[in-house]
C-alpha cells in the first residue's frame, strides 16, 4: 500500500519535468496560495487592480517560468510569499511612474500586523526592506516571511533553518530599524 505523495515530493517531481506531478499538486497549494495572496492584498490600498486569484496566477506563472528548486513545502511558500510582494512592488511603482510624482496613494497594513508601518506606501516599505537585505538579508528575509507571506514564528524558522528564537529576536530588530528608515522617508 502507497501513501499519497507530499507537497515536497510533487513539488521536486514537478520541477524535474513531471507534468502530472503539478496536476496533482495544484489542489493541494491552492488554497494556501490564495490566503497568501489575500493577505498582501488586504495591505493595499482600496480598489487594487489585481484580485487574489491573478495574484496567484501571476506568481504562479513567475515562479514556473524561473529556474528555481524548492527544498520542501515551506521554501515553495515562501518563495511565493516574496514573490507576490514583489509583484505588488512592481504594480505600485508601474502606478507611481503613471502619477507622474504627485506621490503614491498610502497603504494602510493592518494594525496587529505593523503597527509602526501603518501609513507605508508599499513601494516605500519595499524599498526599505531592500536597504534592510543589503545590511542584513535574513532580518528582511524574516519581514517579508512574517508580515508577507503570513508565516508564523516556527514556520519561519523551518524555512529559514534558524531557531524560533532568533525569529523573534531578529524580528523586533527589523521593525525597529524599518520604522528608523521609514521615519526619515
Amino acid at each position: 500500500m502507497t501513501s499519497a505523495p507530499t507537497v515536497t515530493t510533487l513539488l521536486r517531481d514537478w520541477r524535474s519535468g513531471d507534468a502530472a506531478a503539478l496536476d496533482q499538486l495544484t489542489p493541494m497549494i491552492y488554497d494556501d496560495l490564495r490566503r497568501i495572496a489575500a493577505r498582501h492584498l488586504k495591505s493595499e490600498r482600496s480598489g487594487h487592480t489585481l484580485q487574489a486569484t491573478a495574484l496567484v496566477n501571476e506568481a504562479f506563472e513567475r515562479m514556473a517560468g524561473a529556474d528555481l528548486s524548492f527544498n520542501d513545502r515551506a521554501h515553495f511558500f515562501a518563495l511565493a510569499a516574496r514573490t507576490m510582494r514583489r509583484i505588488l512592488t512592481d504594480y505600485g511603482r508601474a502606478r507611481r511612474s503613471q502619477k507622474r510624482g504627485s506621490g503614491a496613494a498610502p497603504v494602510t497594513l493592518h494594525e496587529e500586523r505593523v503597527s509602526a508601518f501603518a501609513s507605508t506606501d508599499i513601494v516605500d516599505l519595499d524599498d526599505a526592506l531592500e536597504r534592510l537585505a543589503v545590511f542584513d538579508a535574513r532580518k528582511s528575509d524574516i519581514v517579508v516571511l512574517r508580515y508577507f507571506g503570513g508565516m508564523t514564528s516556527e514556520e519561519t524558522a523551518r524555512a529559514l533553518d534558524i531557531s524560533v528564537a532568533t525569529v523573534d529576536r531578529d524580528m523586533r530588530l527589523a521593525k525597529a530599524w524599518l520604522a528608523n528608515e521609514l521615519k526619515d522617508d
